[in-house]
């Protein structure tokens, strides 16, 4: 089989999914051509400026508008501004020939046959042959598309079914088409895993395909289940949310921000197309649904959904609509028992065997819920898929779960499960039975550090393929631990690299985590080789121990709050003076103590969905955990004219006083947090352990060698001058409060190596003590202890 290269991708259409898909295959280096149609008449202000429909921005006004639109969206759809400059744009008469250069051409238009089956007829007169050519339908079945195209068409068509925002929602639906080659497939999936950063999820070409199917019935079923227990919005979302693994968002604030035009388009098509689906009727549209149709009231894309921002006394509110009187009111605050049986329970998955057992309407609407996406899911397999692991994926991927449908049904038993949907009213397929009488008690096992799976047509647990790519600690923490506390655990990987794990809440970095941190490295210097600190959390880590700092100012413990820091301190030195290989691989949030972390390890192997910085200026303190001598340092090393470095200085100085967080990896090299020829960006986060581990080796076959401490060239007065200068005039200004300022000039005489008459070369323990004294200094502050205490109740900083 040839070797098959994407070197360029032509994008039919520059809708909200189009220009987001073209921006990511520029995030990950592609070249793209963004095509759309020509205007049929002028804006008027291109009639003022005397513009006619032939001139060129008129006839690409369409795809410019709509790409100028998405990069400027947020979250946004690139992770630099500048990968933009990857994307051409043009339009479908004057340009359309230019696909013959593309490797892949991505169809994107509107969810209409006859449409796409015009712009499939126009491709194929310029499209190279054996170039791939995939639609993004998310439901129209392929044989219909691709009929009366030729055969080397049909033989590379296919869909690749993304989610929107495609950079951030992890789904790749690849469904073949009727004749389509199985290299092809199995090329697809392979990109879509390897360089989109996807999951790459294999569906039948079935109505809504796996994720839409059961996804959308989930949400159907959910609105049938709350008008019959006389649920409300508020507490649905309360129910459906992070509680048990499920976005922020949870139910009705997903759907406002996704448009309930959209649901009900889909549920729609479902119920069209699925004549015989067991559960039909699920899909029936609801009154209530129907009526805020009628409204207009379509979520953010109308102003108000089943929520609706207001004014009220010039403060912003947000309302919650009423289901039963369709009028919009505050909302209330909801509490059941049986939330608060799950409080002390740290592990999602852990949670369902209790929310199950519920003896309130939480317990009864986690019943009814769960007992029909079980049973929808069961029957859905084989029509939608072969394999159960590829719907679980797709819920996990395409919907933001922590965990898929079979996962659950396992936390709470399969048979028991079968006893709670029995009572409920629901039976799961037959197959399920037949799991059971062949001696497999759960949908998954782990054995041997890989997962298996019940496979049908074998009748037993099969190896899920694909995991050879990945180290996943899910699978091996069981077998590979070798020590561990309440906070943190050490695995051995193989080959003597070790990794660090942070189990503490919300991974925070405590002295449990940098016990667990030191301790990896000193068996990597006794008897293993490297060390990683890795997990596959949804965010790395937060930072230090807040609540732990503030309990220690308020008691006024100020020597254990100076041995604390020095510890943390030490902790992140060691990783970079240590002789052995340390890398780090953060991923989602990675603040304050895990950004220092970062900036000291040999090596950083990052997720490009990294949102990185450091951020303790936002509660009254600055990076003391050797974050600010690091960035000093790191400008100091600049071969530069002073004027330029001060310059540079000044720049560093603001990122941290201003707590800028790159909001994608490549971000973090613009603002110094990572660097580059040193750090690394993986796309698929799955593979950052794994990659990790392979850089370890390669440092150790290349001759790895302690690093030695080099001293720092500080500026003294001429910095600090200049810094003194600038938060004074802030505060005049009024754009800093007084205590900003007090903060800022603490961050500024470090930074300068304090107030030094001239330029100084000094090591960095002298500005690691400089730091502990500023941080020491600003815990003795009422109004930074009010900073912390907000930040800790409300998750959200102070200006005081």
């Amino acid at each position: 089989m040839k070797k098959r290269h994407i070197n360029k991708v032509a994008v039919i259409g520059s809708g909200i999914m189009g220009s987001g898909i073209a921006c990511h295959f520029a995030n990950i280096g592609v070249e793209v051509l963004l095509l759309d149609i020509i205007p049929r008449e002028l804006s008027k202000a291109e009639e003022a400026q005397n513009l006619t429909l032939e001139d060129t921005q008129v006839r690409n006004r369409i795809v410019n508008e709509s790409l100028k639109t998405s990069l400027k969206s947020k979250p946004s759809p690139i992770y630099d501004q500048s990968f933009a400059e990857r994307i051409s744009t043009g339009n479908l008469e004057d340009n359309l020939e230019d696909i013959k250069d593309a490797d892949w051409v991505i169809e994107v238009v509107v969810e209409r046959l006859d449409i796409k089956k015009q712009v499939f007829e126009k491709i194929e007169k310029f499209r190279k042959k054996g170039s791939l050519i995939t639609s993004n339908t998310s439901g129209i079945p392929i044989k219909f598309m691709n009929e009366g195209r030729s055969e080397d068409f049909q033989k590379h068509f296919a869909v690749t079914h993304f989610f929107n925002p495609p950079r951030y929602l992890k789904l790749f639906e690849v469904v073949p088409g009727p004749s389509c080659l199985g290299e092809v497939t199995d090329f697809l999936m392979m990109y879509g895993e390897k360089y989109l950063g996807k999951t790459s999820v294999l569906a039948k070409d079935t109505p809504a395909f796996i994720g839409n199917r059961i996804g959308i019935f989930g949400i159907m079923s959910l609105f049938h289940i709350v008008k019959e227990m006389g649920l409300t919005v508020e507490e649905v979302d309360k129910l459906t949310g992070p509680l048990i693994g499920r976005p922020k968002s949870a139910t009705f604030r997903t759907i406002d921000v996704v448009g309930l035009d959209t649901l009900v388009h889909t549920a729609n098509g479902v119920a069209q197309n699925a004549p015989n689906d067991e559960m039909h009727s699920s899909f029936a549209i609801p009154d209530f649904v129907n009526t805020m149709m009628e409204n207009k009231w379509l979520g953010s894309k109308t102003q108000q959904g089943f929520y609706k921002k207001t004014l009220a006394d010039g403060k912003k509110e947000i309302l919650v609509l009423d289901l039963d009187s369709m009028e919009y009111r505050k909302a209330n605050k909801v509490s059941f028992s049986t939330l608060a049986n799950t409080k002390t329970v740290e592990q999602v998955i852990d949670r369902f065997k209790i929310l199950v057992k519920g003896t309130d309407k939480a317990g009864e609407f986690y019943r009814k819920t769960l007992s029909a996406i079980f049973a929808y899911a069961s029957n859905r397999i084989p029509e939608i898929s072969d394999e159960l692991y590829r719907i679980d994926d797709a819920m996990k991927a395409g919907f933001g779960w922590e965990h898929g449908p079979f996962q659950i049904w396992d936390a709470i038993g399969v048979e028991k499960g079968i006893e709670m949907m029995a009572k409920e009213g629901f039976k799961p397929n037959s197959w399920v039975s037949t799991m059971l009488s062949k001696g497999s008690k759960s949908f998954y096992t782990i054995n041997n550090g890989s997962k298996y799976y019940f496979d049908l047509k074998e009748e037993t647990q099969i190896k899920i393929p694909g995991q050879d790519a990945f180290i996943i600690l899910d699978n091996i923490r069981e077998s590979k631990t070798i020590w561990s506390n309440k906070e943190a655990s050490i695995q051995h990987l193989g080959d003597g690299v070790l990794n660090v794990e942070f189990q503490s809440k919300m991974n925070t970095i405590g002295s449990g985590v940098l016990q667990a941190i030191n301790k990896g490295i000193d068996l990597a210097e006794e008897e293993y080789e490297a060390v990683i600190l890795g997990n596959q959390a949804a965010n790395f880590s937060v930072g230090a121990n807040l609540a732990m700092a503030f309990m220690l100012a308020i008691e006024q413990e100020y020597d254990e709050l100076s041995m604390a820091t020095r510890m943390f301190q030490d902790t992140v030195m060691r990783l970079k003076y240590s002789s052995v290989p340390t890398l780090i691989t953060p991923r989602g949030m990675t603040f304050g103590g895990a950004c220092e972390m970062g900036l000291h390890a040999d090596m950083v192997v990052a997720a490009a969905e990294t949102y990185t910085g450091l951020v303790e200026f936002g509660v009254g303190i600055i990076p003391a955990g050797a974050g600010t001598k690091e960035m000093t340092k790191r400008v100091s090393e600049l071969w530069v004219k002073d004027d330029v470095k001060l310059n540079r200085l000044r720049d560093t100085f603001i990122n941290i006083a201003m707590a800028k967080v790159a909001t994608s990896a490549q971000e973090a090299f613009d603002l110094g947090y990572f660097q580059k020829g040193k750090d690394i960006v993986v796309v698929n986060a799955d593979r950052q352990i794994a990659t990790a581990k392979r850089y370890a080796l390669q440092m150790l076959e290349d001759g790895y060698t302690k690093p030695v401490s080099k001293k720092v060239n500080v500026l003294g007065q001429q910095a600090l001058g200049m810094f003194l200068v600038g938060t004074d005039s802030l505060e005049k200004g009024h754009y800093a409060s007084a205590h900003d300022k007090k903060i800022a000039n603490k961050l500024a005489y470090v930074m300068a190596g304090g107030d030094l008459s001239e330029p100084t070369m000094v090591s960095e323990q002298y500005l690691l003590d400089l730091e502990r004294e500023a941080i020491l200094s600003l815990l003795t502050e009422r109004k930074t202890l009010e900073r912390i205490e907000h930040t800790l109740k409300t998750g959200k900083p102070l200006r005081n």
